[in-house]
């Protein structure tokens, strides 16, 4: 797939190797404006020596700015860290790690997101619960609201429908809703991506907007409680060993 250039800068102009980096956010999810900037998220493997030393080195990396007129934030995290977070029923580093748009990878990150579906449970459902709620506070805040966390609503809460029915992490709203098939997200989608003017509803639709988020957070509740994924994650031995080939490989 090909990208702008000026991700592929950023990427190569990084401190320390990458294990991958993808794109995450608006373009991932199926809804970018315009505007929108770019959201590239990988994982970075720090020098051994500032693994085991008395200086350890910097677990996390962010970088956000214009360059050369293209709006990048870039958010990276140690190898160590980022398998933690995988292990920690985080939905956040599994859509990351799994997603499509690939800007650079390599043989180990396709070994990792082999490993992914062992880190998968069916408490994954809490993570996507908990950021609905928080993206419906912000939505009920605005007036007249805007369309951005509505749009972050449906978006995660049907990624967690879909990931406690089927086990498959689907980050993209217009993949989720070929199944979901609510009708009135499309012209959600239509007014984010044309633009700010675009980007606001009328007070009348929030009772309706309220109805649905109430519908789905239950279905997502009863996903849960019907799913057939496993309580803990499996991949713990494995990814350990995964972690420990790549630091002898970067140990000088």
């Amino acid at each position: 797939m090909n990208f702008d250039p000026r991700l592929h800068q950023q990427v190569a102009s990084h401190p320390h190797p990458l294990l991958f980096a993808t794109i995450s956010g608006a373009h991932l999810y199926g809804f970018p404006s315009a505007d929108s900037d770019f959201d590239l998220r990988g994982v970075h493997l720090l020098p051994l020596t500032e693994v085991v030393g008395l200086n350890p080195g910097q677990e996390t990396i962010e970088k956000s700015g214009f360059y050369d007129g293209l709006e990048i934030d870039l958010v990276t995290h140690d190898a160590h860290k980022f398998f933690g977070l995988m292990l920690k029923k985080n939905g956040y580093v599994l859509e990351q790690l799994l997603s499509p748009l690939v800007v650079h990878t390599t043989p180990e990150h396709e070994e990792l997101k082999a490993l992914a579906t062992d880190c998968i449970t069916k408490h994954h459902a809490h993570h996507y619960l908990g950021f609905a709620a928080t993206q419906w506070k912000l939505f009920q805040k605005e007036s007249p609201p805007h369309v951005k966390p509505l749009l972050y609503v449906y978006r995660v809460l049907l990624t967690g429908i879909h990931l406690m029915r089927t086990g498959q992490v689907e980050a993209n709203l217009v993949h989720l809703n070929e199944v979901a098939k609510l009708d009135f997200i499309p012209d959600l989608i239509a007014r984010k991506v044309g633009g700010p003017e675009k980007g606001r509803l009328d007070q009348a639709d929030l009772e309706f907007h309220e109805r649905q988020y109430q519908q789905l957070t239950a279905e997502l509740e009863q996903a849960y409680d019907r799913s057939n994924l496993p309580e803990t994650a499996r991949g713990t031995a494995a990814m350990n060993d995964l972690l420990v080939r790549i630091r002898m490989k970067t140990r000088a």
